[in-house]
C-alpha cells in the first residue's frame, strides 16, 4: 500500500480550558498533541491509509507523550529521531469565542529544527507515495535542507509532493521571510492548499482569480483553496469546481485545516494518484474527493484539540452522506465552472 510521509514539527498544543480569554489571562490549559503535519498525517492514518512521521523530537516527556499519541491514530513513528539538543517544541493557544486562535511558540530551537538532510534514507519514499509539508519548519535549519531533499527524493521516485504554507508569522524574523520561504517551496509542489486567510498575503495580490492563477509555478498541478466554513475551491490550470461547507457548533478550529488536508490527500491515495494521472483523477473525482475533506474538517472544528478531534472514517461518510442528491449521482453544493 502507499504512504503518506508527513515532514515537519510535532508538537504540544495547549489549549485553554476557557474561551473568549486572552493568552494572558488564561490560568488552566489542557495539553494535546499537535503540529499541522502530524495532524495530516494522523487523520490519514485514522481514514484507514500508511501514514508516516518524519520529524525530530526531544529526549523529553512531551517527546514521549507525542510518540504516543501517533501511535495510538495509527502513524508509523519509526522515523521520528530523539536528541538531547533541544526540547520538544510546545505552543499555547488561546481561543476566541468563534473558535479561532492565537497563537504563542515555544521553540529556540526545538528539536524538529534540527532534523538533518542525512538522516533521510531514500528507501523510505517509493512510486504513488505523497510526502506532505507545511511552512512552520522552513526558518533558516537543518530542517528546512532536509524538506529540500524528501522533496527531490519524491520526485525521484515518482510520488506526490503537496504543501500547505500554513501560516504562522509568529514564528518569524518577520512577515517578509515567512512568504520568501513559502514562495521558494512553492514552485516543487504539485499539490497546493491555501486558505483564504493566506491567498493575498502570499501573493501579494487582491483580486482572488488573479491570485490563485498565479499560484500556478512550476510543477503545481491543483490547488485546493478552503474558505472555512464557506467550502472549499479545487483548481486546476484549465478547470475549477466549488464545494459547500458544513454547518457545525465550532468548538476549536485548530486542527480543521489539517483535517482538510488530510481527507483530500487520503482520497488521492486511496485512487493511486501520482504525477502522471492526478489531473484526471481530479476531473473525475473532484466532487468526492471535496466532499470527504469538507466534511473531516467541519467535525475536527466540533471538537477540541486537533488529532485529538480527528473523526473516523465511518463518521467522515456519515456526515457527507447527507450532502448527496437524492440520485446520487453528484454532491450537492459541488459545481463546476
Amino acid at each position: 500500500m502507499t504512504k503518506l510521509y508527513s515532514i515537519g514539527e510535532v508538537l504540544i498544543d495547549f489549549i485553554p480550558l476557557d474561551k473568549g480569554a486572552a493568552l494572558k489571562d488564561v490560568t488552566a490549559f489542557e495539553r494535546a498533541p499537535g503540529g499541522a503535519p502530524a495532524n495530516v498525517a494522523a487523520a490519514v492514518a485514522k481514514f484507514g491509509h500508511n501514514a508516516s512521521m518524519i520529524t525530530k523530537l526531544g529526549s523529553d516527556a512531551f517527546g514521549d507523550f507525542l510518540i504516543e499519541q501517533l501511535q495510538n491514530a495509527g502513524v508509523e513513528t519509526d522515523k521520528i529521531l530523539r536528541t538531547n539538543e533541544a526540547n520538544t517544541g510546545l505552543a499555547f493557544v488561546s481561543l476566541k469565542e468563534n473558535g479561532e486562535r492565537d497563537f504563542s511558540f515555544y521553540r529556540k530551537p526545538s528539536a524538529d529544527l534540527l532534523f538533518e538532510e542525512s538522516e533521510l534514507q531514500e528507501e523510505w519514499f517509493g512510486e504513488g507515495d505523497i510526502l506532505h509539508f507545511c511552512s512552520v519548519d522552513l526558518v533558516d535549519s537543518p530542517m528546512k535542507i532536509a524538506h529540500k531533499r524528501a522533496v527531490e527524493i519524491m520526485k525521484k521516485k515518482g510520488g506526490l509532493v503537496s504543501f500547505d504554507p500554513n501560516v504562522r508569522l509568529p514564528l518569524w524574523e518577520s512577515p517578509e521571510d515567512c512568504r520568501a520561504a513559502i514562495l521558494e517551496f512553492l514552485p516543487h509542489a504539485h499539490i497546493l492548499k491555501v486558505s483564504d486567510e493566506e491567498l493575498e498575503f502570499i501573493t501579494g495580490i487582491s483580486d482572488e482569480a488573479e491570485a490563485i492563477a498565479s499560484l500556478f509555478k512550476g510543477d503545481v498541478q491543483a490547488v485546493v483553496y478552503t474558505k472555512g466554513a464557506d467550502g472549499a475551491e479545487l483548481y486546476t490550470q484549465a478547470d475549477k469546481w466549488e464545494s459547500s461547507g458544513f454547518t457545525v457548533d465550532v468548538q476549536d478550529t485548530t486542527g480543521a485545516g489539517d483535517a482538510f488536508i488530510g481527507g483530500f490527500l487520503f482520497k488521492l491515495l486511496e485512487t493511486n494518484s501520482n504525477p502522471e494521472n492526478v489531473l484526471s483523477i481530479l476531473r473525475e473525482k473532484h466532487a468526492d474527493f471535496l466532499l470527504f475533506a469538507n466534511a473531516s474538517g467541519a467535525l475536527t472544528a466540533a471538537g477540541l484539540g486537533a488529532i485529538s478531534a480527528l473523526p473516523d472514517k465511518e463518521t467522515v461518510l456519515e456526515l457527507s452522506q447527507k450532502a448527496f442528491n437524492i440520485d446520487g449521482d453528484k454532491a450537492s453544493g459541488i459545481a463546476e465552472k
